[in-house]
Formats: C-alpha cells, structure tokens, sequence
C-alpha cells in the first residue's frame, strides 16, 4: 500500500525534472529513510504528542542543507496527511526508477567459494549485454553449494548448484549408456 501511494507522489515530483535532479532527491530520501531505522526517531514520528509542526521541523531541519524547496514542501504535505512513515518506501521506489530510467542495476553473486573480481566483472557485463543494461554484481559469501546471480530490480536469478549439476551428468550418463 505505501509502495502505491510513494508511486504517486514520486510521479508529481518527477514531472519537469531532469535525471540529476532526481537523483539529488533520491540520494536526500534515502539519507532520511535511514533515520527510520533508528528507534527514538520513530518513537518521536509516531508519537501523537508531538505535533505537526514539531514533526515537520526535525524533518526539515534534516534536509535543510539540500537546499531544496520541492523535498521542503513534499515533506511538508507528507507531514500534514500524516504519510510520514512512507518516507522510506519513497527512498526505495525512487531507487528502483532511477535504476529503470538509467538502465543502471545492482545485483549480488551468492557463492560459497571466493570469485575473482575479472570473473566478477565479466559476469556483470554478460548480464548486462543480455538485458541491454549496466549490471554492477557483489560477491556475498554463503553456505550455498554452488552460484547464485540475483539482480531483484530487474527480476533476475541465476542459479547453479553442484549438487544438481552432478545429477545432471550421471543422468546424462545413464541414458547414453
């Protein structure tokens, strides 16, 4: 539900902007969406005590440096319809369209043994020659027996397990004997 309300404003927010303009925004969103992670300032956003006022003033205290009068006044209307918590699910959608708009995609290689950065890279550029994309990929160290490659923005995963590879040979081997 936050997903499709954070879609709607972003859409307002983008309309007139360029790219790096909302990549400004975003990367402001973001820093704030990290605030929710902190208990107390949750505690504060959601406590009915503390008014309004009080709740638009420590946001916009926040991002006061940014300098920019259309996050100034998005928070000022998220506060007054009281949608502040959706400030992260913000963060998060304007990552994903930026990531659509500039065909720009992270993605993780899951893997139990350790990968060469070449092996790496050439993996992430196959990918991304595939999707007519640029894939950046991380290593992630995990009890997984074999190679995982997931790019969620883009609904990807690759899996190859030993396990069923080996399966797959013997398999082979049976019905060709």
């Amino acid at each position: 539900m936050e997903e499709l309300i954070a879609k709607r404003y972003i859409k307002a927010i983008k309309q007139g902007l360029d790219i790096e303009s909302i990549q400004k925004i975003a990367s402001i969103f973001s820093v704030l969406a990290e605030s929710f992670n902190n208990e107390k300032f949750n505690q504060v956003m959601n406590n009915p005590d503390i008014s309004k006022k009080q709740k638009a003033d420590i946001l916009l205290l926040a991002v006061k440096s940014a300098d920019s009068n259309i996050v100034e006044n998005l928070i000022k209307l998220l506060v007054e319809h009281n949608r502040i918590n959706i400030i992260p699910a913000i963060a998060e959608v304007m990552r994903k369209d930026i990531a659509i708009t500039t065909k720009n995609y992270n993605g993780i290689i899951y893997s139990d043994s350790d990968m060469d950065s070449k092996v790496i890279e050439d993996l992430g550029n196959g990918l991304g020659s595939k999707f007519d994309s640029n894939i950046s990929l991380k290593l992630v160290k995990e009890n997984f027996n074999g190679i995982k490659v997931d790019v969620e923005d883009l609904g990807i995963e690759i899996s190859f397990s030993k396990s069923r590879i080996n399966s797959q040979i013997i398999e082979h081997i049976a019905k060709a004997i």
